[in-house]
């Protein structure tokens, strides 16, 4: 695959996270709970998953050995799924997402410069810190700029 179509996809999959947390927060107030609302998204998640693992052929061999805790991944996206269910709808989805995308920044730069969980080495630079530092000024300047 490409650096562009890579990028594309991850372009895609940003878009999608504050559409998951509108639409999510949406049913969780109609439904009057945010974790019937995270159920419910799980389900169709665990669906769509199994099938697409289905069509491609992909194996489950080796999950017995993995080490239990990059089984960790799951707890945080559904710590993902109900925050932003439960607090985007007073607090604002781009609130939320301001917050969240801060936080991505942070602990991403600590996972390439550390290397941590099999991430490759990409240390944390002065120019990376300052690169860092302009993307959280801009989502900053986004959500000061919307309250008009």
């Amino acid at each position: 695959m490409t650096t562009t179509n890579s990028a594309l996809i991850m372009l895609a999959a940003g878009i999608g996270i504050p559409v998951l947390a509108a639409l999510n927060a949406a049913l969780g107030q109609r439904l009057g709970s945010p974790i019937g609302a995270g159920l419910i998204l799980f389900v169709v998640a665990f669906l769509t998953t199994g099938a697409v693992f289905l069509v491609s052929g992909a194996s489950l061999k080796g999950a017995l050995s993995a080490p239990p805790h990059l089984f960790l991944a799951g707890t945080l996206v559904a710590f993902y799924v109900l925050t932003i269910t439960w607090i985007a709808p007073t607090f604002g989805v781009g609130n939320a997402v301001f917050f969240v995308l801060i936080g991505q920044l942070l602990s991403a730069a600590a996972i390439d410069h550390f290397a941590l969980f099999g991430a490759s080495h990409h240390p944390l630079t002065l120019a990376r810190s300052a690169g860092i530092a302009v993307m959280a000024a801009g989502v900053f300047l986004t959500q000061i700029a919307g309250r008009g």
